[in-house]
Formats: structure tokens, sequence, C-alpha cells
């Protein structure tokens, strides 16, 4: 299949021989469905085809990595398609005397954003009133979709989001916001400040991607307007489709960045930094090591005596409110926080800046039910009288240069308080169910006092953090699969066979031979760990994801058990009502699978006849 814009890639595998074919006449379909799409703005011509490239910036057929020099032409995409596979919009919100926030700029102009929608980001694209933010911020937020709107992105980019990571994977129902706001005195305007943020609206999750466009359109947008604004997505609606995988090549206002989106078959904890293999190319500009992740030892280290406690609660789902003196502070906190039971993925919700005027507001702070499993990242003083009902709460100072780390690490004892002091620290009385690992603690330690860089730093808690998580999902892992039925159990002629249930006593018996005492040095009790986690949002979106695979892969196993089977020679051994039963059967499992049944049964029935007896005999 060619994926517009992108490399040429290999056809699926199918279970048997007919299934390329039926997979091509999917193919024409989906590129057909492309030439009857119309533009939101009204466009009906198609752009002029050219070969697709992965690594193309341009475009067209520019020769980048992955991109295969037989790739067959192919439809291109259409205005803004491109576009949308990067940013749903790009927002610019500015303070009216009168209205207060306001979206002035919504581009490309026919990007729809309900009422709703308008009003969450006008509220989270500007610090809270008592932050103070001078100068230059930046931030990330995130907030719910209005339901009912429709998924306007090419069934294309459905195939790209298989190939990501769990935790990258885009959640349909919410938004992320990225924000670049600037507020400096200007004595010509009535209220004495000039007050703006550039916002980048999106589905994916590519936190530092974004940052870094955003670090260097945003100062050349506030001196140019939006003139400059549309240059800059006519830019965005050049690059390639976001591939997993693809070396990629995006052109952003004379600068080219070069980077790699991760893939789900990439081994968890290594980042495949992209280097500037090609150094005679003075057109790349800058190698982003990473999408999607922040600077974790930064973000700890206010509280990073308590980082093991700190997994705990975010992988039992627990409820945590993250105070910070700004959005800046919150939200890349609250991302370090997600990101730190990785490849786990987090299956609650997360606000990485929540704000009062928010309208989940009500829905988090009532105290009429116990808190919900999400992960609020706020600066308003309010949240402390608001929130105290809260069972977790982490308290964050302004996070420093390296070089000021000593003075934020500190030893904080937990209590249950009432009421919080200003000082940084983690506020609880949840006692953690293993004991405490004081090696990592003493290796940051020692990194401080020899100025380690904080990028190193990062790295090795990053790496501590994914050993703990695997060592903690090995055992789940290994017992789940074994819930699998035995491929000698799947009859062509019967039902796929179904996964056996889930027993929470049956999988406790195997953590005594098989637990993850086998990979982690820690004591504690990772029984009561175990029985907890169960009963979380978290292991209940595992347990789904994995049921899911195993029971596509029972599907796959099934139709190929079929698919090697002579039809024809069986319908000889059964009555008539039997056999159209099967052909029945048969033709349901393939429109489920979205495949051309009639293509694929006269393959299948051909390729029988041709095995077993001429065709004039039928």
């Amino acid at each position: 299949m060619v994926v517009p814009g992108g490399a040429a890639r290999p056809l699926p595998r199918g279970p048997a021989r007919p299934l390329p074919l039926a997979a091509r006449g999917g193919a024409r379909r989906r590129r057909c469905c492309r030439a009857r799409h119309v533009t939101r703005g009204g466009a009906m011509a198609l752009r002029e085809p050219g070969p697709c490239s992965g690594g193309s910036g341009d475009g067209g057929g520019g020769a980048g990595a992955g991109g295969g020099q037989d790739a067959e032409p192919c439809l291109a995409l259409l205005p803004w398609d491109r576009f949308s596979a990067w940013l749903h919009c790009v927002c610019v919100v500015g303070f009216d005397l009168e209205l207060g926030q306001a979206v002035e700029v919504i581009y490309p102009p026919h990007s729809k954003l309900t009422d709703k929608e308008k009003t969450s980001i006008c509220y989270l694209s500007f610090p809270d009133s008592n932050s103070g933010c001078l100068g230059d911020t930046q931030f990330c937020f995130r907030f719910r979709r209005s339901p009912g709107r429709k998924v306007s992105l090419c069934c294309f980019l459905d195939q790209l989001d298989r190939d990501l990571p769990v935790y990258l994977k885009k959640d349909p129902a919410y938004y992320y916001g990225y924000v670049y706001f600037r507020q400096v005195r200007d004595k010509s305007l009535k209220r004495g400040y000039f007050q703006k943020s550039l916002v980048l609206i999106s589905k994916l999750p590519y936190v530092h991607l974004f940052r870094t466009v955003l670090k260097q359109i945003a100062p050349e947008y506030f001196e140019k307007s939006e003139a400059f604004l549309e240059a800059v997505c006519s830019d965005v609606d050049r690059w390639p489709p976001p591939i997993p995988g693809e070396i990629l090549h995006l052109p952003i206002m004379g600068i080219i960045m070069k980077l790699r989106i991760p893939t789900y078959r990439d081994k968890p904890g290594t980042t495949q930094i992209v280097q500037n293999m090609h150094q005679a190319n003075a057109q790349i500009s800058m190698a982003l090591p990473t999408v999607h992740e922040v600077d974790l030892f930064r973000c700890f280290c206010p509280v990073f005596f308590h980082i093991q406690m700190l997994w705990e609660l975010v992988l039992l789902g627990e409820p945590l409110v993250v105070m910070a003196p700004s959005p800046s502070e919150s939200s890349e906190t609250v991302l370090a926080l997600v990101s730190c039971i990785s490849p786990l993925k987090y299956c609650s919700d997360f606000r990485p800046y929540f704000t009062i005027h928010d309208s989940e507001f009500k829905e988090y702070t009532t105290r009429t039910q116990a808190p919900p499993s999400v992960i609020l990242g706020v600066t308003n003083p309010f949240f402390a009288k608001t929130l105290q009902h809260w069972p977790h709460i982490i308290r964050i100072g302004d996070i420093k240069l390296p070089g000021d780390v000593p003075k934020q690490v500190k030893v904080k004892k937990l209590k249950n308080l009432k009421t919080l002091d200003s000082k940084p620290g983690v506020y609880t009385s949840y006692k953690p169910y293993l004991n405490k690992d004081e090696e990592i603690v003493k290796q940051l330690q020692k990194g401080v006092q020899q100025k380690r860089p904080t990028e190193a730093q990062s790295v090795i808690l990053r790496r501590y953090f994914l050993e703990l998580t695997e060592s903690f999902i090995i055992p789940l892992e290994r017992y789940v699969a074994s819930l699998m039925p035995l491929q000698k159990c799947i009859s062509p002629w019967k039902s796929p066979p179904q996964l056996r249930h889930f027993s929470q006593d049956e999988f406790m018996k195997t953590l005594e031979k098989a637990g993850p005492q086998l990979t982690s040095g820690l004591k504690g009790d990772w029984i009561g760990l175990y029985r907890h986690f169960l009963k979380s949002p978290n292991f209940d979106g595992w347990f789904r994801s994995r049921q899911k695979e195993m029971t596509q892969k029972l599907e796959a196993l099934h139709l190929e058990a079929l698919c090697n089977e002579n039809l024809v020679f069986w319908s000889q051994k059964h009555t008539e009502v039997e056999t159209v039963d099967l052909v029945l059967k048969l033709k349901n499992k393939l429109v489920a699978k979205g495949i051309s049944h009639s293509s694929y049964y006269k393959q299948t029935n051909s390729s029988a006849m041709t095995e077993s007896e001429p065709a004039s005999q039928h």
C-alpha cells in the first residue's frame, strides 16, 4: 500500500493467498474515497499526483528516509489534509477589556470549533491572574472535545495510529493545546500590558515537537501578525504524514526539523536519537531527540525523594493534584507523572493545566463523592481550599536550573495536612507498598554534586521507572498469555475458541514462583500492590487492550485455518444447508474484516477448483 506523502509500504501479510488481492482492492477504494473527498474550504481540485516519499518535507517526491525507489505514483492529498494530520487548527487568544479572553483568529478559516471548545481554549490559554507570568511562557493543556464531532481525517491515518506505542495513540475524546503566551508592558494599551497567546490545537500528544515549533514561530508572529500565521500553516500543510518509524523532514519558516516518531516495535526505554547523518546537508537546521518526552529530572527534582511513591500513586490511578506557581511547571509535572509508568498507558483523565472556569470544575471538586481518578495541574491558590479533601497533593515551587537543584531537593515528611503551607512536598497519608529504593536517590544526588547534565539525569530516571514498570507488568503479561487457547483447539468448522477468564486468585498463585522478584531487587508488599492495581482504571484499560489483541489473533488464526481448507471438497461431504450456513458465516467474517467477500470468495473458490477438479464440473 502507498501512503500519500509517505514511503511505499508493503501490503500486510494475510492468512492466505487471496487476501492481498482484497487488500489491494481496499487500497483502490480508499484512493477513490480521497478523490471524491471535498475539502472543508470547498476546493474540488486535487493536487498534482506525485511519488510518495516518507522523508520529503516539501509535499512532493523529495528524497527522504524510507522513500522507496519503486514507489508507485498515487493521488496526493487535498489542500489542508496534510495540515489536519498534524494540527486541528491554530488559534490566537487575546485580551479584550470588555470581553476578557477571546479567540481573535482561527486558522485555517474552515477549521471548526464549538462554542464550548472556544471557551475552554480561551480560559486555558492564559496563565491564572495570580501567576504573574511576565515575558514569554510555554505550557500545555488538554480538554474534552465536544461530543458528536465527525472525524475528518483520512482513513489511512487510523492505520498510522495502530503502529504507535499505546501511550502515543490519539484519544478521540480530547484535544491538546500547546501555548506560547506573551505578557509585556505596553503603555499604548489601556490595560498597560500586551497579553496574547499563540495556541496549536492538535489530537497528537507530541509535546516536545510542538513546543519546539512554537519557539520557532511565536516570537516572529507577535511582530508580523496574521500574514505570518498563514505562511506557517502553509508550511505545515507541506509536511509528510506522521508515519511512525520514518525519518521525517518538517520545514517551518526557513528551517527544517528532522525527527522520528516511535513505533510499538521499538524496544522500551530506547530513544532513537535522530542524528545529522548528512552533515553536508545544510538545510537540516535541527534534529529533535524526541517528539513527546519531557525533562523528567527537571520536573521531579523538587520532590524526587518521593519518586517511587509517586510512581505507585500513578500506577494505581489515585487522584492527584499538582499545585504549581505557573502553568509551565504544572503542565510539565503532570506530563512527567503520566509518563513515569511508560510503557503502560495511563488510562484515567489528566489535565496538565486546570482552571476554575473548566466545564469539569464542579465534577472534580464536589465533596459529595470521592475524588475521581484524575491528575490535575493547578496554579490558582483557590484550589488549596477547594481540593483539601483530595487524598494526594504535590506542592512544587519554581523549577530551577540544574545548578540550583540542591536548594530544591529537601526531605519532606509526609503528613495528612488539613491546610497547605508554601513549602514544596508531597502531602498524603498514603503508605507505599514497596520499600524505598535508596540507590536511585543516591545516584541522582551524586549526579547533582558532579553537575551531571539534566538530560543525563532524566535518562537515569526514565530507565529506573521503566525497569520498575516492566518488573511489575511482566508477571501479568505472562499470566494473560496463558489464557490464550492452544492453536490445536482452533477448528475451521467451529467458531473461534474463547479466551479463558482472568482469575485474580489464580494469578496471585503464579507470583510465588514467577513474580517481580525475578527481575527486581525491591522488597515490600508486591501482593498488596497487585491487588490494588487490579481494581484500578489502568488495569482495566491494559487488560481490555490485551483482550482485544488476543481476540484479533484468534480470529486471524481461525481465518487462516479456513483459508487452508478445501471448501469445495468439504461441501461435497455436507448437506446444502450446512454449506450455505458456512458460506454465510464466512461472508459475515469477511464483512467484519472490511474485505470484499465477493472477490475473496471467487479467488478462494477458483483456487479450490484448480486443486480438486476442473471448473467445468461445477
